[in-house]
């Protein structure tokens, strides 16, 4: 899948926008000033009197019946609690009187007051003493400054007389940085809500979008969309150490595209480069694209007419300057390692050994702490893009002594300090380090492994892999370019084969030990080693 995708990057920030919002939404309700707040209700306003205008039939027994003063009696239960989001101390309550909240019972005379605390709320209690602000006078009911956990609440029965059911009853007070305001109940006694409606809505929303989201993303990667193939001939050059993924992509993309025909006929990166830039002048081509690939090629692979060569050069790191016609994709990150015959038990060198093992400084291992064995050095050619990515980012821009040997077993220049040759192909420098005691050479990190005979070498302590190598400081990797001359049409085989390799071919990539450049990981290695 090609996470560079328009729709994709689409899908990603609307994902994270709705995490954003939510998470937003819930600091908002739990963090923005005004989050501390008391609520009250009125739970029960029911008569107990004979003489109070309810609209209804009042029977009394026992002490209601028997005081004349209760004929017009009512009862209110008043609930109190914190229903915000943060706990509110008694210094919070900010009027200057004594009390803390005020309620008032609107055209009724305050009789009688008992305050109850659910359990495991006894300390409220402590609270409710004339010392504290709690008393009454005619309508008005002073409480004390209570502290209050969030959700914790505590309940006022009131005695009344001189009106009616259902009259209004209202509270007031200071709350610092909140508010005092009437709620609504859901069931008796139940804590309030840890957030709003508004809250609770716009959370259940977003969560849904996300994971809508998540699942188109998902399923679509489960089948992946249809190819768009294109027919003819496409020969494709360059990097020996990434031509094992070169051949695998070629292979699948055959079977998948019926009527393509890909060959693999890679020499080297440098020397890649060069073929490609020498064909397409000679294809006449500007640069600024090529004619349909699938047209069929003559000699050495080249189109008939003006147009580019129907070629693709992958390169382990970028081309020079003297091609400016060479357009480029980024492909993936590749890792190399140095390799080191299994007679030498180092496991590790620091940067600065490296360099002084290839300046010819180093002539025997023992001097490293090896054995009594002579160094070997065993190197690719010149348009070796693994030769060159060790001598940019391993030996700090230097370039490898001279080589002295032509079969990598006796020294031939005597000018030379150490043996040094070198080969054609990865390959050949994996079966001549496994062979030679004391040899190293440097190879495509998956092409080593498990080899007989050799064993790959951590870099300043840092481990060849493949597995966190964005955190991971490991300095001998490169970044894979494929190379056309010019743009290719969106029609040609080209075009569709490099499409094919950033989006289904990213597991073949994988496969072979390579980050591919269209995944996040990829991504920012690939834009941070441009």
């Amino acid at each position: 899948m090609d996470w560079l995708s328009t729709e994709n990057t689409i899908a990603v920030l609307t994902a994270a926008l709705g995490l954003l919002a939510t998470v937003g939404a819930l600091w908002y309700e739990r963090r923005v000033p005004r989050r501390k707040r008391v609520g009250y209700r009125v739970q029960m306003d029911t008569a107990i009197g004979d003489n109070v205008r309810t609209g209804g039939a009042n029977a009394r027994l026992g002490l209601f019946d028997e005081t004349p003063e209760m004929s017009d009696a009512t009862l209110v239960l008043l609930r109190v609690e914190n229903d915000g989001s943060q706990s509110i101390t008694d210094a919070d309550y900010t009027g200057r009187a004594l009390h803390g909240l005020t309620a008032v019972f609107t055209g009724r005379t305050i009789r009688g007051l008992a305050v109850t605390a659910p359990t495991g709320a006894d300390p409220l209690m402590e609270h409710f003493t004339a010392g504290a602000g709690l008393r009454y006078e005619g309508s008005t009911l002073h409480i004390p400054r209570v502290p209050l956990n969030r959700g914790q609440h505590y309940k006022l029965l009131v005695l009344l007389t001189g009106g009616p059911v259902g009259g209004e009853v209202t509270m007031s007070g200071g709350i610092q940085a909140g508010e005092v305001r009437p709620n609504r109940s859901t069931t008796p006694d139940d804590k309030p809500p840890l957030f709003s409606r508004p809250a609770q809505l716009l959370t259940v929303l977003l969560t849904l979008s996300v994971t809508a989201l998540a699942s188109i993303i998902v399923l679509r990667d489960a089948s992946p969309p249809p190819i768009e193939c294109a027919t003819g001939e496409l020969t494709v050059l360059g990097s020996t150490a990434f031509a094992p993924v070169a051949e695998e992509l070629a292979d699948k993309y055959e079977k998948d595209c019926p009527g393509s025909d890909i060959t693999v006929a890679a020499h080297g990166s440098a020397a890649g480069i060069r073929e490609l830039d020498d064909e397409g002048k000679k294809s006449g081509g500007s640069g600024a694209g090529e004619g349909r690939t699938g047209a069929g090629r003559t000699g050495a692979g080249r189109t008939g007419g003006q147009g580019s060569p129907p070629l693709l050069t992958f390169s382990d790191g970028p081309k020079s300057d003297g091609f400016p016609r060479l357009a480029e994709t980024r492909v993936a990150v590749s890792v190399f390692a140095l390799v080191l015959n299994d007679r030498v038990r180092i496991r590790n060198l620091t940067r600065p050994e490296v360099r002084r093992l290839y300046r010819g400084d180093v002539r025997n291992w023992k001097q490293l702490g090896g054995p009594d064995l002579p160094v070997v050095l065993v190197s690719r050619g010149s348009s070796s893009g693994t030769r060159d990515t060790l001598q940019r980012r391993v030996l700090g821009g230097a370039f490898e002594i001279k080589a002295s040997s032509n079969d990598c077993l006796s020294r031939d220049d005597p000018s030379v300090p150490v043996t040094r040759c070198e080969l054609d192909s990865t390959d050949q420098v994996l079966d001549a380090v496994g062979r030679i005691p004391g040899a190293i050479g440097y190879s495509e990190l998956r092409s080593a492994a498990g080899l007989e005979g050799l064993h790959r070498l951590n870099l300043d302590g840092h481990e060849p892999s493949v597995e966190g190598l964005d955190k991971s400081g490991y300095p001998y990797r490169e970044i894979e370019y494929a190379y056309t001359y010019g743009r290719p049409p969106a029609d040609s085989l080209a075009s569709s084969f490099l499409a094919y390799a950033r989006g289904t071919g990213l597991d073949v990539i994988r496969t072979h030990g390579h980050l591919p450049c269209a995944t996040p990981e990829g991504l920012r290695i690939c834009g941070d080693d441009a």
